[in-house]
């Protein structure tokens, strides 16, 4: 089994000894991302909507780099801090993975406490092309 490491300057830069991504074979896994702005490194402004913005524009990035995209998603691993929140974040999360009525399967989880005290953080593994 070979493995690539997938790293874009797209997003941002790994807080701790882990990749942006992986792919292995024809499948792509990422690391869960939070609301970093990848040029600041800092946490973006604003809720949960705007987190949730964030996030997937830097998964986004990362499966760019890896040579596939959004509708390539099979499984998205959702975390949030306030389940309170999951309508508002299933908005932003339906208008870049849902297309034609059809999402890929999806695990949604509230936690304790995210990395920087983010909102919100997701994963996801998609196929590459």
């Amino acid at each position: 089994m070979t493995r690539s490491i997938i790293a874009t300057d797209l997003a941002p830069a790994a807080i701790g000894p882990y990749s942006q991504g992986v792919r292995v074979g024809n499948l792509i896994f990422t690391a869960g991302q939070i609301p970093i702005d990848p040029v600041t490194q800092q946490l973006v402004p604003g809720g949960i909507a705007e987190q949730t913005t964030r996030v997937l524009e830097n998964l986004k990035a990362i499966l760019e780099e890896a040579g596939s995209s959004l509708d390539r998603v099979v499984k998205a691993t959702v975390f949030l801090k306030d389940l309170n929140d999951f309508t508002a974040m299933n908005g932003v999360y339906a208008s870049y993975l849902e297309e034609d009525g059809e999402a890929p399967a999806r695990t949604t989880v509230e936690v304790a406490r995210l990395p920087r005290g983010a909102l919100v953080e997701i994963e996801l593994i998609a196929e590459a092309y």
